[in-house]
């Protein structure tokens, strides 16, 4: 049995003002091209197929595209709800979508079988056990309780996390123990665990309740998928779990990472191989630091990633010069006619530390929202027209908040 793991793939994602339309467009591409080469028998997309809750347009005609795609490849695709999705959202084509061989687990259901699924091997017969388990919110575990304290309530989280992965666990043994077959058991996930490494792309999914799900507490299944953290990596040193990371570079601490997808080979004994399947650049990200009189040769290196058809997408960390009021001139002097564009333009996090704290006697009770976010923009060196992007969307959100409130 062969199984493709991937997620994260937050399709509709404008990075700082740009679309990934075509990032992902090629990325669905080569990953259908990934099924076919290796007789993948199942897909497995472990949450965050999308980038927000109410994805654009196109995102969803690609993800209905690659459903079609995945149908006609004789694989089975199993799509997991993350964080970032909607539940409602997955969930309103659900059952369109299981007509074309595509299984949708948006969230936590009431009735644990129907997050059971026996996956089938090419020729139709059943090669492994799913516990398909996405993103667990609170309530799906667990019930408030007066007069709990913040440790109760993490260990609580964590106890209810637990209890629904061996819920899950002990339904797949028995339905093994019923088919007579010596099926290996693979769960996923859409959650932080103790050990994992991650980036500023990461949104904290826990605040203030579970920090991290200890590894131990995971159920003895011969593999599990994970997805959430954008860095590929194994957990607590264990080759069974694993992350497979986000197959695009989703910031620019990610500009670094080899992305990868994760070709998993089980069988009756359980896991046999992972084999990494390292995912082409579509798209070049680069952070260059230094001062002015530094940044030169470090933008001209950058550049080389780059074509007059794809430039590089630049971040530019401003290590000195603090007497300059202005930075973004003498940046886009530097990458004159050079294939790269200036995405972000940004001091030393030491200078914008000091610029927040310039103001002397204010505190967050005597600010707006809006000011809060208006002095953290000052602090960073911007485009004009990205700053009022930015202050936009903003207040969207804060009105959107205030209206739930009422």
């Amino acid at each position: 049995m062969r199984i493709l793991h991937t997620s994260d793939w937050h399709l509709g994602q404008h990075f700082m003002g740009k679309t990934r339309q075509r990032e992902h467009q090629a990325l669905l591409d080569w990953l259908l091209a990934q099924v076919a080469a290796h007789d993948v028998d199942a897909v497995i997309v472990a949450g965050d197929i999308f980038d927000t809750g109410t994805p654009p347009s196109y995102a969803r005609e690609l993800y209905n595209r690659f459903v079609i795609a995945m149908q006609r490849s004789g694989a089975q695709l199993v799509l997991l709800g993350g964080n970032h999705d909607s539940v409602a959202t997955l969930n309103e084509s659900r059952e369109l979508l299981a007509c074309l061989g595509a299984r949708v687990i948006a969230g936590v259901d009431a009735d644990a079988q129907q997050q059971l699924l026996v996956l089938p091997q090419r020729d139709g017969t059943p090669g492994a056990i799913l516990c398909a388990i996405p993103f667990i919110r609170p309530r799906d575990v667990m019930q408030s309780q007066a007069g709990q304290s913040a440790a109760d309530k993490q260990q609580t989280l964590q106890d209810g996390i637990h209890r629904h992965y061996q819920t899950l666990y002990q339904l797949a043994c028995e339905r093994r123990q019923q088919l007579g077959l010596p099926l290996p058991i693979i769960a996923t996930g859409h959650l932080t665990t103790v050990g994992a490494s991650s980036g500023e792309s990461v949104r904290e999914i826990y605040v203030g309740s579970l920090a991290a799900f200890p590894t131990h507490a995971f159920p003895a299944a011969d593999y599990i998928a994970l997805g959430h953290i954008h860095r590929p990596q194994q957990v607590g040193g264990q080759p069974h779990i694993r992350y497979s990371g986000s197959p695009l570079a989703l910031g620019f601490d990610e500009a670094g990472q080899e992305k990868q997808v994760l070709l998993v080979t089980l069988d009756a004994d359980g896991l046999q191989a992972v084999t990494p399947l390292a995912v082409p650049c579509f798209q070049p990200l680069r952070s260059v630091r230094g001062s002015l009189s530094t940044l030169a040769a470090a933008i001209r290196d950058a550049a080389t990633d780059g074509s007059a058809d794809t430039p590089v997408w630049l971040e530019v960390v401003v290590s000195s010069d603090d007497y300059l009021s202005d930075l973004q001139g003498p940046v886009q002097a530097l990458c004159a006619g050079l294939p790269v564009e200036v995405l972000r333009i940004r001091r030393e996090r030491s200078a914008a530390a000091a610029a927040l704290q310039s103001v002397a006697g204010e505190t967050l009770d005597e600010l707006s929202p809006l000011q809060v976010f208006a002095q953290r923009l000052a602090a960073e060196t911007l485009a004009p027209a990205l700053v009022t992007q930015l202050q936009q969307r903003y207040q969207d959100i804060v009105s959107a908040l205030q209206g739930e409130q009422t």
